[in-house]
């Protein structure tokens, strides 16, 4: 069952029909008349802009609330399947697919029919680069992120927000390349300026610079118009994490383990306008300070609106500030707020989970939702198996100085399909003959196919090893292979089965060691041995671990509860799996 909480900007769209244009204060928002069952599927993400409101949906579909003159229109359900991400801006919205096409539609993209969704992903011109990954809109400009990590744009360019000159490139009807090795793409559906970061970290942006909200420093505080990606010098130290965009300032995250709390807010921009958090221009990124950040207390999760900032931390507060005409921050009245400030979070369905809640702001409106807990693919866990040393026994070094771990069992998934032993047998003779740095390089490409390789040693193990599949696609095709002989376990998703043998299932249960325990007689903890527990038990953790569900189909006793009680580790988690324990209980109650 889905919870949202709104408050802000009720008039366009008009999203609760019965209650006044302006929202003071956090409510509970429910669709309403033949919606009514919307209330009971779990929202994935909610996307607000000028243009109106979608609402997507864990099944991959979406409804959407659209500005219209007539305030008794009813929400529109988006006919397109799959969905995976939304965006809305000021004149346009688009759709990424689980396939990765991207749909849009919006006066800046299909003005003849305002209402008609075309395939834009597929108006690129390298027909090798249509897979699209990420989806990033400004007020009237869509980005586009490939599998190939290269930055597309189309819609407006009249600020310079793709990047060139705006006179002669004042608009593209189709994705325009803006640039390559694009690690992500941020801007926000109220601005009118774009960033994109490379995979060295580095940080280029274009657009409008008109209230210094790019960070390009002081010198350059009277250029309003960025025309080309140009390279931001002074960054925060850390790994940015995220950077959201409005109408007049951008605010970053940085992550960084040397301090504390880890994640910290930095802003640029013009303060009168605010959204910044402090009572100053800064024409560059810095920090955010203020009594509400505490350092135990960590950023969970922030979102920004044309002048607004909203930020959720872990410890349960929801700060807010910046503008406030019409009641986006949520504190009861109309007054900005320079310095942030602490508004009272209602009462949530599913307080518990608190790192589940996301929030979202549109143009003059806010949303606080409970989403449900998200699970990595496969490759992001394996990397995550590589980089704990403590499951490692195999280490070597890239070709700029960087060591890596690996596990001799994931090298060993990596190499023939037949896995034959012979072929880890040619391999293992091959390398003990080569040099350091030869060896190096062979490990390398084992696990991430990005190693210089010469064309000699290339020749001795390409009939070893799988050079053109990532991690992944390896794993995929492991999982499927008809004639593996390990032991299945079978589980459906979106009416398909899959198989996945028993072994890669303990290699991923590896990666929550010390979240599946069993309480002994003195109460104390202990790491459970997976082959001690029960077969209905361990049906249960094989299920779980693949679809935070549990069957509805087993029946949940006692026994099975005290056998599997677990305890969580959030460095191992990322704050996202639900609690096993709790999910067995309630499934026992019920």
């Amino acid at each position: 069952m889905n919870e949202i909480i709104f408050f802000g900007s009720n008039d366009k769209p008009k999203l609760l029909k019965n209650k006044s244009s302006i929202i003071l204060k956090p409510i509970q928002f429910k669709f309403e008349n033949e919606n009514e069952n919307e209330n009971e599927k779990q929202i994935k993400q909610i996307s607000s802009g000028y243009f109106g409101t979608i609402f997507l949906f864990e099944n991959g579909k979406a409804i959407e609330y659209l500005n219209e003159n007539d305030s008794k229109q009813n929400p529109e359900k988006i006919q397109i399947e799959n969905i995976q991400k939304v965006i809305v801006d000021f004149e346009n919205e688009a759709i990424l697919t689980i396939e990765g096409n991207v749909f849009a539609k919006g006066e800046d993209i299909n003005p003849n029919n305002l209402n008609e969704f075309i395939n834009i992903s597929s108006l690129i011109e390298d027909k090798n680069d249509r897979i699209i990954e990420d989806i990033v809109s400004c007020s009237n400009t869509i980005y586009l992120l490939t599998s190939n990590q290269n930055a597309y744009g189309i819609g407006s360019n009249k600020l310079g927000q793709l990047g060139f000159d705006s006179e002669t490139l004042p608009k593209t009807e189709k994705p325009i390349l803006m640039m390559k090795n694009v690690s992500k793409i941020f801007s926000g559906n109220s601005s009118d300026s774009v960033f994109l970061l490379n995979s060295n970290q580095e940080l280029f942006a274009c657009g409008n610079n008109q209230y210094d909200h790019l960070g390009l420093g002081e010198s350059r505080q009277k250029e309003t118009k960025i025309q080309k990606l140009t390279k931001i010098q002074n960054i925060p130290k850390g790994k940015i994490i995220d950077i959201k965009c409005g109408g007049v300032h951008s605010i970053m995250l940085i992550e960084n383990e040397n301090q504390n709390p880890k994640r910290k807010l930095y802003s640029c921009g013009d303060y009168p306008f605010n959204g910044l958090g402090k009572n100053e221009n800064t024409y560059e990124f810095t920090e955010i300070k203020s009594s509400l950040f505490e350092n135990d207390d960590d950023i969970l999760d922030f979102s920004v609106g044309f002048v607004h900032t909203l930020i959720l931390t872990s410890k349960r507060k929801l700060i807010s500030f910046g503008r406030n005409s019409h009641g986006q921050l949520g504190n009861k009245d109309l007054e900005f707020q320079l310095p942030p400030i602490q508004i009272k979070l209602p009462k949530l369905r599913f307080n518990e989970n608190i790192s589940n809640y996301h929030i979202s702001c549109g143009f003059f409106n806010s949303f606080i939702y409970y989403s449900s807990p998200s699970f990595s693919n496969l490759e992001e866990d394996l990397i995550k198996l590589f980089e704990r040393k403590e499951f490692c026994n195999i280490s070597f070094k890239t070709e700029n100085g960087e060591i890596i771990k690996a596990h001799k069992l994931i090298l060993k998934y990596r190499l023939n399909q037949n896995q034959n032993e012979n072929q880890i047998g040619k391999l293992k003779e091959i390398i003990s003959k080569k040099s350091i740095k030869e060896s190096n390089q062979i490990f390398e490409m084992i696990y991430s196919n990005n190693s210089k390789i010469n064309p000699i040693l290339y020749f001795e193990i390409k009939e070893i090893i799988n050079l053109n599949e990532k991690i992944e696609e390896t794993m995929k095709r492991i999982y499927l292979n008809e004639n593996e002989n390990e032991k299945d376990f079978i589980i459906e998703r979106k009416e398909k089965q899959y198989k996945f043998p028993k072994l890669i299932l303990i290699m991923r249960s590896e990666l929550y060691r010390g979240m599946f325990l069993s309480v002994t007689e003195d109460k104390s903890n202990k790491v459970t041995d997976y082959s001690e527990l029960s077969n209905k038990s361990f049906q249960i953790l094989e299920y779980w671990i693949y679809s935070n569900q549990i069957k509805d189909e087993i029946q949940i006793t006692q026994e099975i509860i005290n056998e599997i009680e677990i305890g969580i580790d959030y460095f191992q988690l990322n704050q996202t799996n639900p609690n096993l324990f709790d999910l067995l209980i309630n499934k026992f109650n019920n």
